[in-house]
């Protein structure tokens, strides 16, 4: 097991480059994180080209978000399950057989040269073991070569805003986990830590954790945690392989939610959300207000070990249509301003994937709370003409080149896309090209015109 998988296992937050580090202001902590980056621990890359090719590309993103024009536009096609079916596998044997899965990373990456690595495919067997009932995945309720898809429900009731917010970690243990996994359902019954006040009582606090249905559920609930260290080493080794090998960089290491989203996407659901919005909407505000250090924190904890010091934050029910103008103001942008805050003090970079169209939205995010080059805008359904007007100067931004495009069109017609693209948005540089969502379906001819435009564009 690698040091990174186990100092995240354990949860420990060290580093010896970061002495000294509450002095620093944001620009010092995020220059230290960007110089780690820069220069990987424990990569042994094969020869010195590959180290400059690396160094080129991470140096390409820091020019951008730093709003200066970098030697060529970094391209970051936003991989999804892809990487597996190129290779000829269904998203089944690529969930669960570990060795196949490295073939066809590898294979995928010889293949295409993006400037940085494709994300990870979830693995299968996590979810067997603790039997999930929040997923449908191949051979559980989809068909082998299906996407796996989120099943959503009012897994928190209306009227659990308070407990919620008193101690999200008690009522996550005691409410949310054993709605959504087998594993968890023994946990319900336990009563909380915070009963266990004095050594005297310490023994008699451990008497629940001997019933049957408790001791079954922590088996399984172990059971997932080494399959999930095996996925981890076998995909840290793929990674370090394609850093040392080939010189690809990850491009963001950790990921979490905006605080309205937790409530919209993971608790609520899309229906209850709403319900509460007209009915209890003083208790979104305020569950949203308790989640925002909680996400700074696990960011944090997910950067301790990490080169890249990108962590993406995908938004899903912030998009337009999903809410009007007043109700994204009052309800998402706060809370989610909030945790970029804090990510950008510690030296973290944001990265805001914004799914679907966020045209609505682009007077809003454009907030000088945010400090000038702090954060990375990831669009996909936004006209980028405007996200230039409204960002240019401010944020850089990035994606946009449609999945349809990729799936459906031809490679001349994603060239031309990207070319005009980039005549309009990319000459004063701010900018990466990727695609607008994650990659499940593509012409192998439409994916390599889009990384061969992007490279090969000189601007205007």
């Amino acid at each position: 097991m690698t040091d990174q998988a186990m100092a995240t296992a354990s949860g420990q937050v060290t580093d010896a480059t970061f002495e000294g580090w509450d002095s620093l202001d944001w620009r010092e902590r995020r220059e230290r994180r960007l110089r780690r980056w820069l220069e990987p621990a424990g990569v042994d890359f094969v020869d010195d080209a590959v180290r400059e090719a690396y160094r080129e590309r991470v140096q390409c993103v820091i020019d951008a978000l730093e709003l200066r024009k970098p030697s060529r536009v970094p391209v970051c096609p936003m991989m999804g399950l892809y990487t597996a079916r190129y290779a000829g596998l269904t998203i089944r044997e690529a969930m669960y057989d570990f060795t196949k899965l490295a073939g066809a990373w590898a294979r995928f990456h010889e293949d295409f040269e993006p400037d940085f690595q494709a994300e990870a495919i979830l693995p299968g067997p996590v979810f067997d073991l603790i039997g999930g009932k929040f997923l449908r995945w191949p051979g559980h309720g989809v068909a082998n070569d299906a996407p796996w898809q989120y099943v959503e429900a009012e897994y928190m009731k209306a009227d659990e805003y308070e407990a919620l917010i008193a101690d999200p970690s008690a009522y996550f243990m005691r409410a949310f986990l054993p709605r959504i996994a087998e594993a968890f359902e023994p946990l319900a019954a336990l009563d909380p830590f915070t009963d266990i006040l004095e050594a005297p009582g310490l023994p008699y606090s451990l008497i629940p954790f001997a019933g049957p249905a408790v001791v079954d559920g922590v088996r399984r609930l172990a059971a997932a945690a080494q399959a999930m260290l095996e996925y981890l080493d076998a995909y840290e080794a793929m990674s370090r392989d394609l850093t040392a090998r080939l010189g690809l960089p990850l491009f963001w290491s950790g990921l979490v939610k905006a605080p309205y989203d937790i409530l919209a996407d993971t608790l609520r659901g899309t229906r209850g959300i709403i319900r509460d919005r007209y009915r209890q909407p003083e208790k979104i505000l305020a569950a949203t207000e308790r989640f925002v250090p909680l996400q700074i924190d696990a960011a944090v904890r997910q950067m301790a070990d990490a080169d890249s010091p990108l962590v993406c934050i995908p938004l899903h029910k912030g998009a337009d249509g999903f809410l009007s103008d007043a109700d994204f103001r009052e309800f998402y942008w706060p809370g989610l301003k909030a945790v970029a805050k804090g990510l950008t003090d510690e030296g973290i970079v944001p990265v805001f994937f914004a799914e679907g169209g966020y045209n609505d939205r682009l007077s809003v995010i454009a907030d000088d709370e945010l400090p000038a080059g702090s954060v990375i805008w990831w669009f996909d359904a936004t006209d980028m003409v405007a996200a230039k007007r409204a960002l240019g100067g401010y944020a850089c931004f990035g994606g946009n080149v449609p999945g349809a495009l990729l799936a459906l069109g031809s490679g001349a017609a994603v060239e031309e896309y990207v070319t005009v693209l980039l005549d309009h948005v990319a000459g004063d540089g701010g900018f990466i090209l990727g695609s607008g969502v994650m990659i499940d379906d593509a012409k192998p001819e439409t994916l390599k015109a889009l990384i061969q435009a992007g490279r090969w564009w000189t601007g205007r």
